[in-house]
């Protein structure tokens, strides 16, 4: 008996595609096979797996997580949803203040304590000043009298005033200024000639120098003041 060609030997199976690779029956992937019940012309089934539709499967098979119904990506309409999310916004919104009334305590925090260091640092240093006024006034007398022209005492005169300048001090008291109550302390008022252009009562001779700290008046400059003709 003559064997068909179609047909293998004995012992061998019928091909079966199921990369969609012509094989058996000449099916190709996506391409249903003719004759409409995916036999082939001698009545072998071949299990050809196609390119589904919307919803199919990414795998031959059955469903995966990628298999989703049409709807699932809807929002939902559920109510207790819907509180709980206004919740988080209303705790949200309680957390941002409370961050930014912390914050700006913070900062006024540190402003005050700057400031504090600063009074304190002043007050330290104004302490200082204060036990040196006799040296200072000393020293001042001394440059008034030509005794500090030149020499190994000048230099240490110079040496202190510039240390004291270091720290913030401020000698006040000047002849020809204008008299200012708030750092000249008048001790005489004199008859004496004035700067051209002076109109007020304008400092013609400085007695004791004045210091100042900053803000702080350690002693107001003591001085003898004259009024315009």
């Amino acid at each position: 008996m003559t064997e068909s060609p179609n047909q293998g030997t004995s012992g061998e199976q019928a091909d079966v595609t199921g990369t969609g690779a012509t094989g058996a029956g000449g099916d190709a992937a996506g391409t249903p096979p003719q004759g409409g019940s995916g036999e082939s012309q001698h009545g072998e089934r071949h299990h050809t797996y196609y390119e589904g539709g919307p919803g199919a499967s990414s795998e031959p098979g059955g469903e995966d997580e990628f298999d989703h119904p049409a709807g699932d990506s809807a929002p939902s309409s559920d109510p207790e949803e819907g509180v709980a999310l206004a919740e988080e916004d209303t705790m949200a919104a309680t957390l941002l203040a409370d961050l930014q009334r912390l914050q700006a305590e913070y900062v006024n925090y540190k402003k005050r304590v700057d400031r504090d260091r600063e009074v304190i640092r002043h007050t330290a240093v104004g302490s200082v000043v204060e036990s040196l006024l006799p040296v200072l006034d000393d020293i001042h007398m001394a440059r008034q009298a030509g005794d500090l022209a030149g020499g190994p005492f000048a230099a240490i005169a110079d040496k202190l005033e510039s240390t004291l300048g270091r720290y913030g001090v401020e000698r006040l008291g000047e002849a020809g200024q204008e008299f200012d109550p708030n750092v000249h302390e008048a001790l005489m008022h004199v008859e004496a000639e004035l700067p051209e252009g002076a109109t007020g009562t304008t400092v013609v001779q400085v007695l004791q120098p004045g210091y100042r700290i900053g803000d702080r008046l350690v002693r107001a400059a003591r001085v003898s003041v004259a009024d315009p003709a």
